[in-house]
């Protein structure tokens, strides 16, 4: 059944409404963020008002921006017209994030505008979307570097609106695979480590450098103080497939202080990188998938922490202590809940996967965001989960200390609990680069729930 939503943002397998009471405008220095619908301290809101104030470094901040536009606009692999997908906003008191993803589910962008370029009023904390619109782009473009820019996310900013008073709506698809994203990215972005950080004439020479192909897949490693192509994957290499999703990084060469590389803790096959810019007082940051006709949602890192029995319920009372804050510290969430700090990690894992949850590589710490999911749509969104529940369900599972046997429809398949190793062709196509398969997840939620039992 075909749904819109004329409201608060809900997420829908078919078609999501953005409803703005103006469009966003770009006018004697005043850019207005016009917002549609979302959450806030305060509550649930339908055109929240988050911040108020100048932004020191306005021809960077305009740019890093129209690059978080172009990036939801884009179909990085089988290019095609007609996407269309506002990015997302929150604001975490100090700072504003702004967020989005291809139409492919490939790219990941992110600008922080952070403390050091805001000057202005915090009028709440929450998670919104944001109207970019064709005019408004094309006055970002023009931002120069001497041009004051004071920005408003919220009505109140807005200098224009519609002749009839008429709210400003944009039907969009909503696919799956793209809220998947978010989850899938926070807890790979988790596992990274940081591989090389060049100066900002180095880091632009190297990005000249590299080949005007845009589907040219290579390795990059650090050799001596410069980044370089490499002929294969080794220590501290980092995989770059698609070296034309990288094309936002460009235009921001000449305000980047530097350049942080981060890759895999253990290299050695195709894996996702994230790229980041230093900006003045902001980062901009770019997350690749591991090949370039791959979207981040069918990774399935999450779903190791998903399995787990006590998952649901602990992300329930973890969420109640999240406060839109820019730094989620572990730790202190783990007092404050009574949990272990592995349990708490788990539960920020599902709150990932309920689009409530990011991850900052450079400041190695989780951050609240809301976006529009519910319980019900995590366990629809991974089928492998799901199964593997079934399985058991059906006393499909034969522990034997650390191995198992799955009786399925297509045989039996023998699972190692240590290694996470399977013979189904899953696991061979992919030996545990996508996540576990779903014989490994229902050998491990059964030896979980003997364990429990044996309590």
């Amino acid at each position: 059944m075909s749904v819109t939503i004329s409201s608060l943002p809900v997420m829908t397998s078919t078609t999501q409404a953005y409803r703005y009471a103006a469009p966003s405008t770009l006018s004697d220095g005043r850019l207005g963020l016009s917002t549609s619908g979302g959450r806030a301290l305060s509550g649930p809101a339908l055109a929240p008002k988050f911040f108020s104030g100048v932004v020191t470094q306005a021809a960077p901040a305009a740019a890093a921006l129209l690059g978080v536009a172009d990036v939801a606009l884009t179909r990085y692999h089988k290019p095609r017209p007609g996407w269309t997908r506002d990015p997302v906003v929150t604001c975490g008191g100090d700072r504003l994030r702004f967020e989005s993803f291809s139409a492919c589910g490939g790219v990941y962008a992110r600008l922080d505008l952070l403390d050091g370029a805001l000057d202005g009023e915090v009028f709440d904390r929450g998670t919104t979307n944001v109207d970019i619109n064709g005019p408004l782009r094309e006055a970002l473009a023009r931002v120069g570097t001497r041009d004051p820019l004071h920005l408003g996310v919220g009505a109140d900013e807005l200098t224009v609106t519609t002749l009839d008073g008429a709210v400003v709506e944009k039907k969009v698809p909503l696919p799956e695979r793209w809220l998947r994203g978010f989850a899938e990215v926070q807890v790979i972005a988790a596992r990274m480590d940081l591989r090389a950080e060049l100066p900002g004439m180095s880091a632009v020479r190297f990005l000249r450098s590299l080949p005007k192909r845009a589907t040219a897949d290579l390795w990059v490693a650090l050799v001596g103080r410069d980044l370089r192509v490499v002929d294969r994957p080794g220590p501290g290499a980092v995989c770059l497939s698609g070296v034309g999703r990288l094309s936002t990084l460009l235009p921001l060469l000449r305000f980047a202080k530097n350049l942080k590389v981060y890759g895999p803790a253990v290299p050695g096959h195709a894996a996702s990188s994230a790229w980041e810019l230093e900006l003045p007082g902001m980062r901009y940051t770019l997350a690749l998938s591991p090949e370039r006709w791959r979207g981040f949602s069918g990774e399935g890192a999450v779903l190791t922490d998903l399995a787990t029995d006590e998952a649901e319920a602990d992300a329930d009372v973890v969420g109640m202590l999240l406060n839109f804050e820019p730094e989620v510290e572990i730790g202190l969430l783990a007092d404050r809940a009574g949990l272990s700090t592995s349990r708490v990690r788990a539960a920020l894992t599902r709150l990932g996967v309920a689009g409530r949850v990011g991850y900052d590589l450079a400041e190695a710490a989780h951050f609240h965001r809301e976006l529009p999911y519910d319980r019900e749509h995590v366990r629809r969104l991974n089928p492998r989960l799901t199964a593997a529940r079934a399985l058991v369900e059906a006393g499909a599972v034969q522990l034997d200390g650390d191995s198992a046997r799955v009786r399925t429809g297509g045989g039996v398949r023998e699972v190692g609990l240590t290694d996470g190793s399977c013979t189904c062709e899953w696991w061979w196509d992919h030996r545990g680069s996508r996540g576990p398969c779903k014989h490994v997840l229902a050998a491990r939620i059964a030896a979980r729930a003997t364990v429990e039992a044996a309590r």
